[in-house]
C-alpha cells in the first residue's frame, strides 16, 4: 500500500502542490536484472515550504532529485512542477522550462572557471533570454549583494573560498526568480560557521516565497527545515511515523510505513470507546483527535487532544488490552490515522529494544495522567 508523504487537497490548478510526484517508479535495466532506483513514490510539495530530502547513500536522493529536476524520467508514474507534467516534455522544451523554473545549486559549485563571477550569475538569464542586456548586468549585481559578494563580482571563482562559490552558486539559481530552488549537499563542502549562514539564507529566501529542497546527510540541518522526507531503498517513509518513533532505523521506518493502514474519520466520529477491546496502534497524520473522559450524571469531559504525528493506543499496548478512554474525531473536521495491529506492532518493536523502551515509557506517563484525571473529575 502507497501512503502519500503529504495528502494534497481536492486538486485544482490553484491549490496544486508546486511539486508533485504520482506513483513514480524508476528502474534501470542491468545484466543481472530491473535494479529498481525508486518504488511507488508518492510526494507532495506545497508552494512555500522548506523540505529536506535525507536517506542513506544509494536510497535514491539523487534519483529523486532527477525526477524533479527533469534531468530524468520516471519508468512509470507522473512528475507535475509549478503545474506542469514535466515527464511529458521533450529535450527541448525541458532544458528551457528548467532554467526558468529551477534554480539548483551543486554541491561542488560547477561554476565556470575561465569567466567572472558576475558573468557566471548571469548566465541562466543569457540562456533563456531573461531581461534585456543591462537588466542581467544589473540583476546579477543586487544579487551579489544578496550573497554578500558585490565585491567579488570581477574576480574569477578560483579565487574565492568555497563557501563564497557557494554563495555564487546561490546568486546563479536565483538569476531568472524561479519559484523553486534545489539544493544538493549544499553544506557538504562547508565549514560549520559558513554552512550555518547558508541555512539563514535559505530561511530568507523561503520567507520570500521560495520553495526550497535540500537533499542533505545532515539530520540536525534536516530538523530545521518544514518537512523531512525520508527515503529508504527508493521509497519514502511516511514522515508521521517517523515522528511517532524516530528511535527506528531507516529500514524499520520503511517497514513501519508498509504495515501501517491509512484510515479516515468523520468530524465528530467516535474512534474507540472506552472499555472495548484493544487491538491497535494509531498515528493521527491529518485533523485532530479528542481524548474523552465519561463523568457519572454530567457532560463528559475533553481531557487532551492529539494532532499529527501524536499517538493513541501505545497505553494499551503494554496495559491490559483495553481501551481506558473514549477516542472521538474533533467536530473541527475528518482525522486520518495511521493504523498498526498490535501483532504488526510487536513484530516491529522485538527489532528496536530502544524504540519499544520509549513507546512504554510514553504508556506509563499517558497511563498516569489518565488516573489524574479521573481523580479530578470523579
Amino acid at each position: 500500500m502507497a501512503i502519500s508523504f503529504f495528502k494534497p487537497k481536492a486538486e485544482t490548478v490553484e491549490n496544486r502542490p508546486i511539486i508533485d510526484l504520482r506513483n513514480v517508479d524508476k528502474f534501470y535495466k542491468t545484466a543481472v536484472g530491473d535494479y529498481h532506483a525508486l518504488t511507488d513514490v508518492e510526494l507532495q510539495i506545497q508552494a512555500g515550504e522548506f523540505v529536506s530530502i535525507i536517506g542513506k547513500s544509494g536510497s535514491g536522493k539523487t534519483t529523486l532529485l532527477n525526477m524533479i529536476t527533469g534531468i530524468d524520467r520516471p519508468s512509470n508514474g507522473e512528475v507535475w512542477v509549478n503545474n506542469t507534467a514535466v515527464h511529458g516534455l521533450n529535450e527541448n522544451r525541458m532544458a528551457r522550462w528548467r532554467g526558468k523554473n529551477l534554480g539548483v545549486v551543486f554541491q561542488f559549485f560547477q561554476l565556470l572557471p575561465m569567466i567572472s563571477v558576475i558573468e557566471n550569475v548571469m548566465l541562466p538569464m543569457d540562456f533563456c533570454r531573461m531581461y534585456s542586456l543591462p537588466e542581467r548586468r544589473r540583476r546579477a549585481t543586487e544579487l551579489l549583494e544578496l550573497v554578500e559578494l558585490a565585491d567579488h563580482a570581477h574576480k574569477l571563482p578560483t579565487a574565492l573560498s568555497g563557501g563564497q562559490q557557494q554563495r555564487v552558486a546561490i546568486a546563479r539559481a536565483l538569476a531568472n526568480d524561479p519559484p523553486i530552488i534545489i539544493a544538493d549537499e549544499p553544506t557538504g563542502n562547508l565549514d560549520s560557521k559558513t554552512a550555518e549562514s547558508m541555512f539563514v539564507l535559505f530561511n530568507d529566501l523561503v520567507a520570500k516565497g521560495k520553495t526550497i529542497i535540500i537533499v542533505t546527510h545532515d539530520s540536525a540541518m534536516a530538523k530545521r527545515t518544514h518537512r523531512t522526507a525520508l527515503i529508504a531503498d527508493g521509497e519514502i517513509v511516511n514522515e508521521y511515523v517517523a515522528k511517532a518513533m524516530p528511535t527506528l532505523n531507516h529500514t524499520q521506518l520503511l517497514q513501519a510505513t508498509k504495515l501501517a493502514e491509512l484510515l479516515t474519520f468523520e468530524a465528530g466520529a467516535m474512534i474507540l470507546s472506552e472499555g472495548t477491546n484493544a487491538d491497535t496502534f494509531y498515528i493521527v497524520t491529518h485533523g485532530t483527535v479528542e481524548v474523552v473522559l465519561p463523568r457519572p450524571n454530567q457532560s463528559d469531559v475533553v481531557a487532551l487532544q492529539l494532532g499529527p504525528g501524536k499517538v493513541f493506543g501505545e497505553m494499551e499496548f503494554f496495559h491490559e488490552k483495553k481501551h481506558r478512554a473514549s477516542i472521538r474525531a474533533s467536530e473541527a473536521g475528518p482525522v486520518e490515522a495511521l493504523a498498526i495491529t498490535y501483532e504488526k506492532l510487536s513484530e516491529l518493536l522485538e527489532q528496536s529494544e530502544v524504540t519499544r523502551e520509549a513507546l512504554k515509557e510514553m504508556a506509563s506517563k499517558h497511563n498516569g495522567e489518565n488516573l489524574s484525571w479521573r481523580g479530578v473529575s470523579s
